[in-house]
């Protein structure tokens, strides 16, 4: 059956071709100094009808492992697709990445800000926009993030437990992990929820960080979802997976019992047996010596990779139930 010729579309206020490239310019502020501030994003049109997809990164700005793997996608080609729209903006929170920070200037996180406001805060500003300009052309949607301060994830996608287009989506990707997780309120993900727009959320490793196995962990997953949905040029290979994902239905933080100097002793990823000593705590006099052992058997799929703790602060995150 021949292939639909694509339509074109006008986003920004401007006109999209089938068959056609375009960086826009998401604006929305100014610096002190009056300087423009301009975010790319980056649009490649098929001849042919198709679904779009959306990736995005930096919502957060110091989680650039995401910016990464947006940035690769481009670089390589791989957003051009054969059928249909791809739209990559790999910084959303220019400002926080400016300042290797994670916050808007204002203190607000962008992502507790959805769906946004055309007037309020400039975080709930650029979240309305994005919601309002770019994300109804979506048909599915991929947002990277990282783990928070020095707490690094092993790759995985979150997902809300019950939802099985996301699942199988998610298997598709084949991140070593698949994480049970609620939607939070004013999040991004809720917010392309509610208009019934499928998110897959990806996190890997740490924040101001770049690790190359989360990287390619993102860029193939990104290529078998462009591959399933019948997007990717043939020229790319897409690797076979020779695992599936782990699926976890439940997990614990384990934290802290005491401040210190922090080592762990496990690797991100590792299936660990109950009892089994994660890492220790020592002060820098070695008077003390606490060692960090598991409740329970399970994978560990987040360390924190500080070398100074305090007492409460959580260094393992690890499944208590799988499916």
């Amino acid at each position: 059956m021949p292939r639909k010729k694509a339509k074109s579309i006008t986003i920004f206020g401007e006109e999209i071709l089938p068959g056609e490239s375009k960086e826009l310019n998401f604006s929305f502020a100014k610096l002190h100094t009056n300087t423009p501030i301009d975010i790319p994003v980056i649009v490649e049109r098929s001849l042919y009808e198709g679904p779009t997809v959306l990736f995005t990164a930096g919502i957060h700005g110091d989680e650039v492992n995401g910016v990464e793997i947006v940035r690769q996608l481009v670089a390589k080609g791989i957003n051009k697709p054969k059928a249909g729209m791809i739209i990559c903006i790999p910084i959303i929170n220019i400002f926080g990445f400016l300042q290797k920070l994670r916050d808007f200037p204002d203190g607000r996180d962008l992502n507790r800000s959805f769906p946004g406001s055309k007037k309020g805060s400039l975080a709930s500003q650029v979240a309305y926009k994005l919601m309002n300009e770019i994300v109804p052309y979506a048909d599915y949607c991929v947002d990277f993030h990282t783990g928070g301060s020095s707490r690094f994830n092993a790759p995985h996608i979150r997902i809300e437990k019950g939802d099985k287009k996301l699942m199988g989506l998610a298997q598709t990707f084949n991140a070593p992990f698949i994480l049970y997780s609620k939607n939070l309120k004013k999040s991004y993900r809720n917010a392309c929820r509610k208009k019934g727009i499928p998110l897959l959320l990806f996190e890997g490793g740490k924040s101001n960080s770049i690790d190359n196995a989360v990287s390619n962990t993102g860029v193939n997953g990104s290529k078998r979802i462009l591959h399933h949905l019948g997007m990717l040029q043939s020229k790319f290979k897409v690797s076979s997976p020779t695992k599936s994902s782990v699926t976890i239905t439940q997990s614990t933080w384990i934290r802290a019992q005491a401040s210190g100097m922090f080592r762990s002793s496990v690797k991100i990823g590792q299936l660990v047996e109950a009892k089994a000593v994660l890492g220790q705590i020592t002060d820098p006099y070695g008077k003390i010596f606490y060692s960090i052992k598991a409740q329970k058997s399970g994978y560990v799929f987040n360390v924190n990779e500080a070398p100074l703790v305090y007492q409460g602060d959580a260094l393992f995150h690890i499944s208590t139930e799988i499916l």
